[in-house]
């Protein structure tokens, strides 16, 4: 049995391998990781407000502050306040931890 569990450890440490999350390499742009991340999440969510006539658009992000956009039907709305904080923030702010507070820019 001992020849088998060195076979086991083998495929163990290949799937542990290609489970891992490759290292992020510095964006060209100078983007940092945690503003793709944010970029990427805001992507997500996106459709949920465009089923409803309103888009979200990332402006900056600043000293863990993220800066959005509502547009669409979601200007003048008055859910909007909840759908950024209750929906967006709690959503990035969970994602990505270097992340304070979501804002309207």
């Amino acid at each position: 049995m001992p020849m088998f569990d060195r076979f086991m450890d083998d495929d163990k440490k290949q799937a542990d391998q290609a489970t891992a999350e490759p290292a992020a390499a510095p964006a060209a742009d100078g983007e940092s990781d945690a503003c793709r991340k944010v970029k990427a999440i805001i992507e997500e969510l996106r459709p949920f407000l465009q089923a409803d006539g309103g888009d979200i658009e990332f402006v900056d992000m600043k000293d863990s502050v993220v800066y959005v956009r509502l547009v669409g039907s979601c200007i003048g709305c008055p859910s909007s306040t909840m759908t950024l904080k209750a929906g967006v923030e709690m959503r990035i702010c969970e994602a990505v931890p270097e992340v304070k507070s979501v804002e309207m820019a």
